[in-house]
């Protein structure tokens, strides 16, 4: 059996809706939001009984989701939103960008960061982290040419 996609990346955010805010300013688009609860749902996180705030978000394209996810219960138990970059099993969600400047600017008006600096690599991309909502680190690329 082949695999068939990658279906979404999760985040677990405290402000869902200044992180849906964040990510439509970005270019994504809001899919739905809904309320997970129940044994059920328990059942395939391993969490027992919860109950969880989630909003998809789409790529432009269609092709990518984010999901992002406020937990009511049960509560939040670690934090990784300031962990470097090197961070074992940390994870950064990267996006293309038509213009990085113009995004950058876009998104300092929501409270996003450089995390370094804006990088050329071999005449193909303008990369750059960014710490976003919350701390949550998100990569920017260009492509050149």
């Amino acid at each position: 059996m082949a695999l068939k996609r990658m279906d979404n990346v999760g985040i677990v955010v405290e402000d869902l809706g200044g992180a849906i805010d964040f990510f439509r300013e970005l270019g994504l688009e809001l899919e739905g939001r809904a309320t997970i609860e129940g044994e059920w749902a328990g059942r395939v996180t391993g969490l027992g009984d919860q109950h969880v705030e989630i909003a998809m978000m789409r790529t432009p394209d269609g092709h990518s989701r984010l999901e992002l996810s406020r937990f009511l219960m049960p509560p939040v138990v670690a934090d990784h939103r300031n962990a470097p970059v090197n961070a074992l099993g940390y994870l950064r969600v990267m996006f293309t960008v038509d213009d990085i400047d113009g995004t950058l600017e876009r998104l300092r008006t929501r409270g996003a960061q450089l995390v370094g600096e804006v990088v050329e690599y071999k005449d193909a991309y303008r990369l750059c982290y960014i710490r976003g909502p919350e701390g949550l680190l998100i990569g920017l690329a260009q492509e050149l040419g």
